[in-house]
């Protein structure tokens, strides 16, 4: 198969061409396609013409999209139009990366791949919010993927944020009132492809490890696991202002496809990787 992964220099996109080297994939950044330009999108497509493209792109920076919701939102929804138009022209396969902060994040029991959307409560999940939107809209075979709390290689993440912490401080504090699924760019990268190959039905679907954590809990263990002894306390989410507001409830439900490991494992293999032996 021939795909194009665009944002191919961020995290997920460097993982998602590690899982498809076994495949005609080419991988292009921001420099050799800027997706905010409709005129490149359509120039690229015609010329490549691939089967398959697996838009990696996102404005993802949860703080900088309140002063920034201009830039996001062409990003994260006007560029997914384009692309879906295109694509849908030239019958090429839309995979689109989402998140779960496109809900309101008050659903304690979680949210299914059918739950309605919104109200999302700050611009970044907004913005995402609008590219499904458009996405829905304009494209004809595609594939919206949701995930949550991503961290792999090539970016900046959750766990080496933890990590370079427990080496400078002499004790952490994080938030333990957000519960989420901590993901693998390996992992989601590994579920993306089989749902290609699959061929599953188009739609929505959530690429998530099991089962939810808090980002107190994810801590702890990111700590346990790499054999690290700093004190980490357990905070509430207004003992840390920050410009965005965080859900407190945005756990995925995958409902659709086989499940995926335990976030726990998942998170061995990643530290495995870092140098960290366990």
């Amino acid at each position: 198969m021939k795909l194009i992964v665009t944002g191919a220099a961020g995290m997920l996109g460097k993982a998602m061409l590690d899982a498809w080297f076994d495949h005609e994939v080419l991988g292009l950044d921001r420099g050799e396609l800027d997706i905010t330009d409709p005129v490149q999108i359509r120039q690229t497509l015609a010329t490549i013409r691939p089967q398959l493209l697996i838009n990696c792109v996102g404005y993802t920076d949860v703080d900088r999209c309140e002063t920034e919701e201009a830039v996001a939102e062409r990003v994260n929804s006007t560029a997914v139009g384009y692309l879906a138009k295109t694509c849908a022209e030239h019958k090429i396969t839309l995979v689109h990366i989402s998140t779960d902060y496109v809900f309101s994040g008050t659903k304690e029991e979680g949210y299914a791949e059918d739950d309605e959307p919104g109200p999302s409560i700050n611009a970044y999940g907004l913005t995402k919010l609008h590219g499904e939107e458009l996405l829905r809209r304009h494209a004809a075979r595609w594939y919206l993927v949701r995930t949550s709390w991503l961290y792999g290689s090539g970016g900046r993440n959750f766990v080496d944020t933890i990590l370079n912490l427990a080496k400078t401080k002499s004790e952490l504090t994080v938030v333990n009132d957000q519960h989420g699924k901590p993901t693998f760019t390996r992992d989601l990268s590994g579920f993306i492809k089989q749902l290609v190959l699959d061929r599953a039905p188009y739609g929505i679907y959530h690429g998530v490890n099991e089962l939810a954590s808090t980002w107190y809990e994810f801590a702890t263990e990111i700590l346990r696991q790499a054999q690290l002894s700093t004190p980490i306390k357990p905070i509430k989410s207004e003992a840390l202002p920050r410009p965005a507001k965080r859900p407190e409830w945005s756990v995925l439900l995958n409902t659709k496809r086989p499940p995926l490991r335990s976030w726990q494992d998942a998170l061995r293999d990643y530290l495995a990787e870092l140098g960290y032996s366990g």
